[in-house]
C-alpha cells in the first residue's frame, strides 16, 4: 500500500516594514512566536524590492515613514498587476486619523492603530490571510471552470460538425434511393 506524499506546509510569510529597529525586533519576535516567517524592511524601497525577491503573504508596514510612506507603498502594491491582491495592513499612529482614511482610501485592508494589542493584531492579520486563500481559491476554481467552457466549446463545435456531416451523408443517401 503506497502511503501518501507529507505535504510540505509552510506558514504564512509577513513582510514587516518598520523603520524603528527595536519596535521592528520586537513585532519580529513577536510574529515569529506565533507561528509565521517574518522578512523586514527598514522602508517602503527595500520593501518593493523585498517583494520582488521573495514570495510573501501579507504585508505589515507603518504608515509614517521617511522618503515614501505606508500609503504610497500601499498605491505602489495595488499599481503593480503581480502583488495588486496582496493583503496590505497598516500601522498608523493614535494621532493620525486623517493617515488611517487615506491609507484605506488607497487600498490598504486594514489598519492597526497604536497601541494595540498584540492578539488583536494577530487576530487581523489572520482574518487578511484566510480572506486572501479564499480570493485565490475563486481564483483556482474560476480558471477550472473556464478551461471546462473551453473543453465543452470544443465538443460541441466537434458534435455540430459531426451532425452537419450526418445530415449531408443521409441527405445523400436519401437522394440515391429516390433517384437510384
Amino acid at each position: 500500500m503506497d502511503l501518501p506524499e507529507p505535504q510540505l506546509r509552510l506558514e504564512p510569510r509577513i513582510l514587516l516594514v518598520e523603520p524603528n529597529r527595536s519596535a521592528m525586533g520586537v513585532l519580529v519576535r513577536r510574529l515569529g512566536e506565533s507561528g509565521y516567517r517574518v522578512a523586514a524592511a527598514e522602508g517602503a524601497q527595500a520593501a518593493v524590492a523585498e517583494l520582488h525577491r521573495l514570495p510573501v503573504d501579507l504585508v505589515l508596514a507603518e504608515i509614517a515613514m521617511p522618503l515614501m510612506t505606508g500609503i504610497e507603498l500601499v498605491r505602489l502594491i495595488r499599481d503593480d498587476t503581480a502583488l495588486h491582491d496582496l493583503p496590505v495592513i497598516l500601522i498608523a499612529g493614535r494621532s493620525d486619523r486623517t493617515g488611517a482614511v487615506r491609507a484605506l482610501e488607497a487600498g490598504a485592508d486594514d489598519i492597526v492603530v497604536k497601541p494595540f494589542h498584540h492578539e488583536v493584531l494577530l487576530a487581523r492579520i489572520a482574518r487578511q490571510l484566510a480572506r486572501a486563500r479564499g480570493f485565490k481559491d475563486l481564483r483556482a476554481d474560476n480558471a477550472t471552470l473556464d478551461a471546462r467552457v473551453v473543453t465543452r466549446a470544443i465538443e460541441l463545435g466537434e458534435m455540430r460538425a459531426a451532425l452537419a456531416a450526418s445530415r449531408s451523408e443521409l441527405a445523400r443517401l436519401t437522394e440515391l434511393v429516390r433517384t437510384g
